[in-house]
């Protein structure tokens, strides 16, 4: 059973609207980590809230088509039991984080969810330590850098122990320091079992993933082992997805 399976996904904002998402198709294998890139207003994050479950409490949208986690209906799914299937991390940490520490905002998910205080120490210790964050325990999460406040709220999502992960572009505030960090957590997760769904606008930080997905204008445009479609140049060019060494683009 795939970990996620999604085929002919649309999604509109209002009804009568313009397709956000328009017939996406693909799948996420257990312990596979899936890449999703693609311009600015694409649909990535769109595709992020939709996986999450997330975009079923938007009572104005229409979302169409099959989006299975675990072999589950996402719309079907109470809020706990979603929690449990999927973590999202949220492009912005600012819109996760409330805690007045570091340590509070990790143990919030589960205290919530009423696990033995035993459990919660060890999940909030192993999280810490996981993230190289244990010295920011007593800090508060408002006064962290960017890069510090992505590791925090992934940590608070983990802390749910969900079996799939949906990552939307948490690297982008990091150093390259912190990105290889990432990626090596990313790793450790997938052997422990996760599935991973990682949303980056950045070529080299999905390098490392299994297989990526290329949305243009809320279709799937190529989905494929990574490695080919980074050798093809002349594809990621006509995506727009190709930059020189200033920056421009040059598709």
């Amino acid at each position: 059973m795939e970990a996620v399976a999604v085929k002919g996904l649309t999604y509109k904002y209002w009804p009568g609207g313009p397709l956000v998402l328009n017939g996406i198709d693909f799948n996420v294998s257990p312990k596979e980590i899936v890449a999703v890139t693609g311009l600015s207003g694409c649909g990535k994050s769109t595709l992020c809230f939709c996986v999450s479950g997330l975009i079923s409490y938007n009572k104005r949208g229409v979302m169409t088509g099959e989006l299975l986690v675990n072999g589950k209906d996402v719309r079907e799914l109470k809020t706990a039991s979603l929690a449990r299937e999927v973590g999202l991390v949220f492009q912005d940490p600012d819109t996760q984080l409330f805690s007045p520490t570091v340590e509070d905002e990790i143990a919030f998910a589960p205290e919530n969810l009423c696990l033995p205080p035993g459990q919660i120490r060890e999940r909030v210790d192993y999280l810490l330590d996981l993230l190289g964050i244990a010295a920011l325990a007593e800090a508060n999460p408002y006064n962290l850098s960017g890069g510090e406040k992505s590791l925090v709220a992934l940590a608070a999502v983990l802390a749910l122990d969900p079996h799939i992960l949906v990552i939307d572009e948490v690297m982008s505030p990091l150093d390259p320091d912190g990105k290889k960090r990432v990626v090596s957590i990313l790793d450790k997760l997938r052997f422990a079992g996760k599935s991973i769904i990682i949303v980056e606008h950045d070529l080299e930080a999905v390098a490392f993933a299994d297989r990526l997905m290329v949305l243009n204008n809320g279709k799937s445009a190529r989905f494929d082992r990574t490695e080919k479609i980074l050798a093809d140049r002349d594809f990621l060019a006509a995506a727009g997805l190709l930059y020189d060494d200033e920056g421009l683009n040059t598709g």
